[in-house]
């Protein structure tokens, strides 16, 4: 449901809500009270913005948007070595990061009090940098779990570790977390679902393509194996062993396309119903095990998964589970170990899969695992020191005006019935928009760190996180929490809150600038206020209701005219060729291409309100009207280059389709752009009658 990026897979079900947890304020400092002195000037990455520089007056907006806007741009900067993606999106980041770098040094470097959030911060990233401590332990940090994964020997054993490990945050076979009942989204209910895989999605164990990603997966588990101390001989025969077991949990699984259905990502049952599904797998000494109380109610989504996990529970030999807990356990914890280990891990799965040729720089990974740990944390500090407070009040008036041009499309869709639309526009009643950063800031007093090593904070941090998400489950939902930290550079739609929620480190050029005229601010973050808020009526968030729960409230003719245009949205993308042979799948975009094209619509109708309003800011800017340059900032958020591999990766995970497409899509199905541009009919910008899709 993010505007970006596809977030990874953890240990929580990737649905809607989200599962960070919130509570006291542990900091003396709050984003409203005087914030500290930050130099802005230490930042080196320049901000992105339209500028006519920039242009490619060879290339017509009529023929490619995205080329005469962005190609000049593209051509002279290529991704990075130590990058998979570069644009408008990672240099936001690389911005963020680079503040956050500056406020982990002064953190670690503080004298700060003991169980502080600057200490713990600091624990985290002084053992990550300590790069001999790290090499001197290598794998010794993991020696006792894997001495117990070497002792498993039958299914009662293996289920006993399965329990243990999910316990201390430590799982990777399924998903499991707590979410907001779909039904009742008040109420926070267990959710497991579908996981186990170490490449990105079930295709990849079966199609043709993806033949020689296999092979090297293959090598990489062998590989990894020997590092951790198995015989060479054993570590290839245990690969194939594992390579056999994941792909019978990829024949059992649902595609991404599939999981869109909200309705396969919840299946309620009781624990003594789930035990029946899984005898081999008591669900009731599960729940115990974790403290979580779902014996009489929790989503066991992709029953059938369970069902092959079971069974293999039973036939596949202890050797086989042996193998694969061992595998896994070393991955997932390769990042934090010694330099053969990670480096291993980065061919692999950043190398080999998605074409990124460099590492990143020591700095950049350890303040991704204080991300990961204590991004809330972090960022509490990245707010006070660099978030004006008057972004939050100027994009409090901008979520206003795109709110109310959404209500006067809403009130006039021609193809939406009275009851439908009465319904619809309660839900837009209902949209409940957080910006900048989190009113409450969440308690981080039980985690405990310190300098005993990298590996053993990161996994305090994990097994108090997931601590922390677990007590959730069986209490009211806190709609005060956020899904995102201030300083990751993104923003989100949560079904079952029905809200929209815009981080600090995002409201910058391009997406938003206080100074600038109104057509960049409503063609960025605009366009972004707009697309999020569309995610409650796209394919999926349209079957939430109001108030959040998993509910029909439209006609059945309705909702056939909705799924006949959305077809052509499915179909215009389906004819996007990304790479030579491979073109974008419609089916797994188009929630985010339903987003695009009504969050731009409602965006420039937005607009159009604000220059009546004062019209004498409706001028041309560098020779460029209002319009143009609302479409040409769009297009310039989209300014982003891929590796091959990153791009193939993408086509086959990515619920957003590649940027250039994003870019031109939802402007050719729009009138408002022909006209601004003065395209003529035929012109590859404007999409014939019969294939306009209009949606809202």
């Amino acid at each position: 449901m993010t505007f970006s990026k596809l977030a990874p897979l953890t240990l929580t079900v990737a649905i809607a809500a989200s599962l960070v947890a919130c509570g006291k304020t542990e900091a003396p400092a709050t984003a409203d009270a005087a914030k500290p002195a930050f130099d802005l000037s230490q930042i080196k990455t320049p901000l992105i913005s339209l500028d006519v520089a920039d242009l490619d007056p060879s290339i017509s907006a009529c023929t490619d948007l995205n080329g005469f806007v962005n190609s000049k741009w593209l051509a002279a900067n290529p991704v990075p070595g130590d990058q998979t993606t570069w644009g408008s999106f990672e240099i936001l980041r690389e911005r963020s990061l680079e503040v956050q770098h500056a406020l982990v040094e002064q953190a670690a470097a503080s004298n700060a009090k003991a169980g502080s959030v600057e200490a713990k911060i600091g624990d985290i990233w002084k053992t990550g940098s300590d790069e001999a401590a790290i090499e001197t332990a290598g794998i010794t940090p993991l020696a006792p779990e894997l001495e117990r994964i070497a002792a498993l020997g039958d299914t009662a054993a293996i289920g006993k570790y399965l329990r243990d490990s999910y316990a201390q945050g430590q799982g990777f076979l399924f998903s499991f977390g707590g979410n907001a009942d779909y039904k009742d989204s008040g109420n926070v209910i267990a959710y497991a679902g579908q996981g186990g895989l170490g490449l990105p999605e079930k295709g990849y164990y079966f199609d043709e393509a993806q033949a020689k990603i296999r092979d090297a997966y293959v090598a990489y588990i062998a590989q990894t194996l020997e590092l951790s101390g198995v015989d060479a001989a054993q570590a290839a025969e245990q690969a194939n062993a594992v390579m056999a077991f994941e792909t019978r949990l990829a024949k059992a699984s649902l595609s991404r396309i599939e999981l869109r259905d909200p309705s396969k990502r919840y299946n309620p049952v009781s624990a003594a119903d789930a035990d029946k599904i899984t005898p081999n797998f008591s669900w009731s000494a599960f729940f115990d095990t974790l403290k979580v109380p779902a014996a009489n109610k929790f989503s066991l989504a992709q029953p059938g998964f369970f069902a092959e996990v079971d069974k293999m529970l039973a036939d596949v030999p202890a050797a086989t589970w042996q193998a694969y807990l061992r595998f896994h356990t070393v991955d997932n914890a390769a990042p934090y170990l010694s330099k053969a280990f990670e480096q291993a891990n980065f061919d692999f799965y950043s190398k080999t899969l998605r074409g990124q040729q460099e590492m990143q720089p020591r700095w950049k990974r350890v303040l991704d695992s204080v991300n990961g740990a204590m991004g809330e944390a972090l960022g509490q500090l990245y707010v006070d020191a660099v978030f004006p407070a008057e972004s939050k009040v100027q994009m409090q008036h901008l979520v206003e005006n795109l709110s109310a041009a959404l209500k006067a499309r809403l009130e006039t869709l021609p193809w939406m019935g009275e009851d439908t639309r009465k319904k619809a526009l309660e839900k837009w009643a209902s949209f409940t928009p957080k910006i900048g950063y989190p009113d409450k800031w969440r308690d981080w007093s039980g985690l405990q760190t310190g300098g005993e090593g990298y590996l053993a904070n990161m996994r305090a941090a994990r097994a108090f996180n997931y601590r922390y998400m677990l007590d959730k489950i069986g209490k009211p939902v806190d709609k005060s929490e956020w899904g995102m930290s201030p300083q990751t550079v993104n923003a989100y739609y949560n079904a079952t809150k029905n809200e929209i929620v815009f981080p600090a480190a995002i409201l910058q050029p391009p997406f938003f600038d206080a100074k600038a005229d109104p057509a960049l601010n409503y063609g960025g973050i605009g366009a972004v206020i707009g697309h999020e808020m569309m995610h409650g009526y796209d394919d999926s968030g349209s079957q939430f209701a109001a108030n959040g729960n998993f509910d029909n409230w439209w006609t059945d003719s309705d909702r056939s005219a909705f799924n006949g245009r959305t077809d052509q949205l499915v179909a215009q993308f389906d004819n996007y060729e990304a790479l030579p042979g491979i073109n974008v799948k419609g089916k797994l975009t188009l929630g985010e291409n339903i987003g695009d094209l009504g969050g731009l619509t409602v965006a420039y109708d937005a607009l159009q309100m604000a220059l009546k309003e004062d019209p004498a800011r409706n001028v041309p800017v560098d020779g460029y009207s209002e319009d143009q340059r609302f479409f040409m900032n769009w297009a310039t958020v989209w300014r982003r280059n891929f590796t091959d591999g990153e791009l193939r990766v993408r086509l086959n995970t990515d619920p957003h389709a590649p940027a250039n497409f994003r870019a031109n899509g939802a402007p050719s199905n729009m009138p408002s752009f022909a006209a601004a541009f003065e395209c003529k009919a035929g012109q590859p910008m404007v999409r014939a009658d019969d294939k306009r899709v209009v949606i809202w």
